[in-house]
């Protein structure tokens, strides 16, 4: 398997965002509703990370809108032999949100006892949003806009990034790979990996979000912060129940 001319352009340095300027930004509904990724034909696969992990609340399946779920195929269909798409999260239910976001600031307070309440906060919100269910200003995720990604190979495994999904370290972020002087093969890879998923993501309109190679937004307030836009069109989702269906 080898590495495509594309993995030859380095990620670009982009600052975090400014959650504040983010949470401001108008949105327009566009009801446009979840669809499960399982659906989808080969190359694009799912792996429901946090319901593989037993996170509370997790569902067993990756949820996204239906335009971030044909951009994911037009991704998957468009990797070069041998590579496959693998999606790990989409919309998250609030619970799993709040779950993820307490358990890693009390990781943060123990790692970090020096450290006030408020740079805590900051700590915890470079890997995990807010939880938020405001109408407003919902945490990404629970829009069916932000989904989180990775590669994997011709028999479905899934290649080395440089850091585990998840891994909340300095090593998980975007363009990390970039700044090393000098990289062993190991990395070198990893940094190759990083770029084909980052530059074949983003030539199908999706943000990344700096902090985490794997996490790319679509049509939610990150990606309209990202793209320069003063609009976005996903606000908070929920999955269709048979309740819900009687009562329409």
């Amino acid at each position: 398997m080898t590495l495509p001319e594309i993995e030859s352009y380095p990620i670009p340095h982009h600052p975090e965002p400014c959650w504040k300027a983010t949470s401001g930004l108008r949105i327009v509904p566009d009801h446009e509703p979840l669809v499960p990724v399982s659906l989808a034909p080969e190359p694009l696969k799912v792996f429901p990370a946090y319901a593989r992990l037993g996170i509370p609340g997790a569902v067993p399946e990756c949820f996204v809108r239906e335009g971030v779920y044909r951009r994911l195929l037009t991704v998957a269909r468009g990797l070069p032999p041998g590579f496959g798409l693998v999606v790990l999260d989409g919309w998250r239910p609030w619970r799993v949100q709040q779950y993820l976001f307490d358990t890693l600031f009390e990781v943060m307070r123990g790692r970090h006892p020096a450290l006030d309440e408020a740079a805590l906060l900051d700590r915890t919100r470079e890997f995990v949003a807010m939880p938020s269910r405001d109408p407003r200003a919902p945490s990404p995720h629970l829009t069916g806009g932000a989904v989180d990604v990775t590669l994997c190979d011709a028999d479905g495994l899934m290649l080395q990034m440089g850091s585990l999904f998840d891994e909340a370290s300095p090593a998980s972020h975007s363009d990390y790979l970039e700044r090393l002087e000098a990289p062993d093969a190991r990395q070198r890879r990893a940094r190759g990996c990083r770029r084909l998923l980052y530059h074949a993501m983003c030539a199908q309109g999706f943000t990344n979000l700096p902090s985490e190679w794997w996490h790319f937004d679509h049509g939610d307030q990150l990606w309209a912060y990202y793209t320069g836009r003063s609009e976005a069109h996903y606000g908070p989702a929920e999955l269709d129940t048979i309740e819900q269906r009687w009562k329409r």
